[in-house]
């Protein structure tokens, strides 16, 4: 069965919403996924090993959709070192902001948090902006059609 991009948006959205309210209520821990990660990779997994399960319970289920021979949607071919120093730059970013869009965007602002609103607000600006750019003013250098 083949949903639209928008009810697969939709879906995907509330499943990530119910997560973190989930993680929120049940544990009263807050989904920030670039905090999880820097956690783990500095040892501190937590008591139980929540932020281990945490992390498992977002790469089990692509790994078995991909292994159960579907194809990832959206996947771009990137060359592996643009991929490398896309990664870098957006751990950069993470850290600079104090947070990823997980943590900003779905739990910052679902505490009321006036940094995470002014983390969202340039999240999208420089999404627009970088938009903007890439369709209008670089076009033929990237390939894309204006």
């Amino acid at each position: 069965m083949e949903l639209q991009p928008w009810l697969q948006s939709l879906i995907g959205g509330l499943i990530i919403g119910s997560a973190a309210a989930l993680l929120l209520l049940g544990s009263g821990r807050i989904a920030g996924i670039s905090g999880v990660v820097g956690n783990v990779i500095e040892g501190h997994s937590g008591p139980g090993y929540w932020r281990l399960w945490f992390l498992a319970g977002l790469l089990l289920p692509a790994i078995a959709w991909r292994l159960s021979g579907h194809g990832i949607p959206g996947t771009l071919s990137l060359s592996f070192p643009l991929a490398i120093g896309a990664g870098l730059l957006v751990g950069f970013g993470t850290r600079l902001g104090n947070g990823c869009t997980s943590g900003h965007g779905l739990c910052g602002l679902g505490n009321r948090s006036q940094r995470s609103l002014v983390a969202v607000a340039i999240f999208f600006g420089v999404a627009a902006l970088t938009v903007f750019v890439v369709r209008h003013l670089l076009p033929s250098a990237v390939g894309v059609a204006a």
